[in-house]
């Protein structure tokens, strides 16, 4: 795997401790609160905040567990939305005792608005494994809070890249299916014998072009680390040129918009899509699917790129700091990401039994490869920027490559000069950004 950031080491150090108190496998990241157990519990509300998680899929997923462990907690549940934005909450101080936070929004969301909290002494005091999960998640989160804190824990779903293909379409034209491990050179010579005319046009390639080159196999940043300039354009060069030339291909033409060029596959006349495992993404039962591992790039490591999950966190401010952990464990859990992991939800731990669980409950899921999705390890996460150093938010960010290479595929500009124009456009975010912090 590729060389961990150098945060890692908080992460070891915790997770050194935790091992030293965990029992058997079945009680891993459980934590031991007796102490608080054994004391009558006082009744009170417990607020929890998300953004894009609706209540009935948190019902479902998490309330009929913590209501059953927590009989003495009412939990309030409130969904970001007009009025209920976490800086609506702030200002009407009505602040969560735990949120569900990202890592692109984390800064603006979490950190600036003063509801940071590190979860290293809980960590401790229940002898928390962090090794239960996939190291990439926690590396993740504590290089984004770029203080060596680690302010969250991982919660599914994740989003793995993977490619899909349309089984009809090849057994139509008598190509053979793609396969586990091929490289993008091989998903190329397929998706040129897959685009064709046959009383109408068929596409052999489409993708979520967002995610593809967000979650590049490279951990490739947009902005550089320690610059305030685009990370090395010569291997955004690379990732340009691998992805155009499908788009090259006689009649395989991109659709106007990205969100159109999202959904295509769904209307069935695509052969092979790259995007993510995603519970939320829906294929109309009419298109006959599966899929395979992400095909790997010349130069890259091969592991599987990702959209990272969400973390739950706790807020500075909340008065139940310890029974807020406690909840998040229990929404952590083996037996709920066993669930989760039935359902189709990739989970965030290393544990092989949910993994291979993975959407075995699922009417579609459980027809399909959903191992392609295990197929390789995730990469690591992308360096993040210097402390010192102006940020801007991730969607800022994934806004300017996108556009630069959409700007390439409808041959409006070359490559090269459509990331000095990325790279024109960080720049000013930047300066905008260095000029509301005076």
């Amino acid at each position: 795997m590729a060389k961990k950031s150098s945060y890692l080491l908080l992460a070891s150090m915790l997770s050194t401790v935790a091992l030293s108190g965990c029992g058997g496998q079945g009680n891993e990241g459980k934590g031991t609160a007796q102490d608080v157990q054994d004391k009558k519990k006082e009744p009170y509300t417990m607020t929890i905040f998300t953004r894009g998680v609706s209540a009935d899929e948190f019902d479902d997923r998490f309330r009929k567990a913590i209501e059953k462990k927590f009989p003495h907690i009412t939990f309030k549940y409130i969904m970001a939305g007009t009025g209920t934005q976490i800086t609506d909450l702030v200002s009407q101080g009505t602040i969560p005792d735990i949120m569900r936070i990202d890592v692109p929004s984390m800064n603006t969301e979490y950190i600036d608005v003063g509801l940071a909290y590190g979860l290293g002494d809980l960590i401790k005091k229940y002898n928390y494994n962090l090794k239960r999960f996939n190291s990439v998640f926690i590396d993740e989160m504590i290089s984004a809070g770029r203080t060596g804190e680690l302010y969250g824990l991982p919660v599914p779903p994740y989003f793995p890249m993977a490619l899909y293909y349309n089984k009809e379409l090849f057994d139509r034209f008598g190509v053979p299916y793609p396969k586990d491990g091929m490289t993008w050179d091989e998903v190329y010579e397929i998706a040129k014998k897959m685009t064709r005319v046959d009383g109408e046009v068929y596409r052999g390639f489409s993708s979520s072009t967002n995610a593809m080159l967000r979650d590049n196999p490279f951990s490739l940043p947009i902005l550089d680390p320690a610059a305030d300039k685009l990370a090395d354009p010569g291997k955004w060069t690379q990732i340009f040129n691998n992805y155009l030339r499908f788009y090259q291909i006689p009649n395989n033409v991109m659709e106007k918009t990205a969100t159109l060029e999202g959904n295509a596959f769904g209307k069935g006349k695509v052969a092979m899509m790259a995007g993510q495992q995603n519970i939320y993404f829906i294929i109309p039962p009419e298109v006959n699917w599966d899929m395979v591992a992400y095909p790997t790039i010349t130069g890259a490591p091969k592991l599987m790129g990702q959209r990272g999950p969400a973390y739950w966190s706790i807020t500075k401010q909340s008065q139940h700091k310890e029974e807020a952990f406690e909840v998040i464990m229990e929404m952590l859990s083996d037996e709920i990401q066993m669930e989760d992991s039935k359902k189709g939800i990739a989970t965030t731990l290393v544990n092989p039994d949910i993994k291979k669980m993975l959407g075995k409950s699922h009417p579609v899921f459980s027809t399909k490869n959903m191992n392609a999705v295990n197929f390789y390890e995730p990469t690591s996460p992308t360096p993040k920027r210097k402390p010192e150093l102006v940020d801007i938010p991730g969607r800022t960010q994934e806004a300017a490559i996108l556009e630069a290479f959409t700007s390439v595929v409808t041959n409006q500009a070359d490559v090269n000069s459509a990331l000095r124009m990325a790279e024109e456009k960080l720049k000013k975010a930047i300066d905008a950004e260095k000029a509301a912090k005076k």
